[in-house]
């Protein structure tokens, strides 16, 4: 397995869980209080995501780029604006849009710990319970999809 290839999937990888944050913070910013404690652990287990790729890099004696994650971060700006041009009014296109993104970020999440598995997992990345992370992405994306439903429900009514 080429290092050099990894390094640049696990900083993609790192980049799109910055732009998940930002998600996650516009949806903290515009959505009912009683989902507030939802958006909270879904921030703080994508963080947790992000602690394990930067081990993993570091391990495999790579840097975080920061390049990509600028570009994540910027793009996630420009998303935002779209967001705010396709639904100017209560936001409810805004947030199903939102969440549905974050969805589609929470899949690739769990294609990268698969993929991971599906490889072999190399000593620099000992112990790293990619089945645990495998699950985590799967409920994550089991919650925040029940969200996106309701959502889409509103929406489109």
């Amino acid at each position: 397995m080429s290092r050099d290839s990894l390094l640049t999937y696990l900083n993609d990888h790192l980049a799109g869980s910055i732009a998940a944050v930002e998600l996650v913070e516009l949806l903290l910013g515009t959505s009912p209080d009683s989902q507030s404690e939802l958006y909270h652990r879904i921030r703080q287990e994508i963080e947790e995501d992000q602690r394990v790729l930067q081990r993993i890099i570091e391990r495999l004696g790579g840097k975080e780029s920061r390049v990509r994650k600028a570009a994540a971060w910027l793009t996630q700006k420009l998303g935002r604006a779209k967001f705010q041009v396709d639904d100017p009014g209560d936001g409810e296109l805004r947030t199903f849009e939102a969440l549905e993104a974050l969805c589609l970020g929470i899949q690739g999440k769990l294609a990268l710990w698969r993929s991971l598995e599906a490889v072999g997992v190399l000593p620099e990345m000992e112990p790293l319970d990619l089945a645990g992370l495998q699950r985590r992405a799967l409920d994550q994306f089991e919650r925040v999809d029940r969200l996106r439903l309701e959502a889409a429900q509103t929406a489109f009514a």
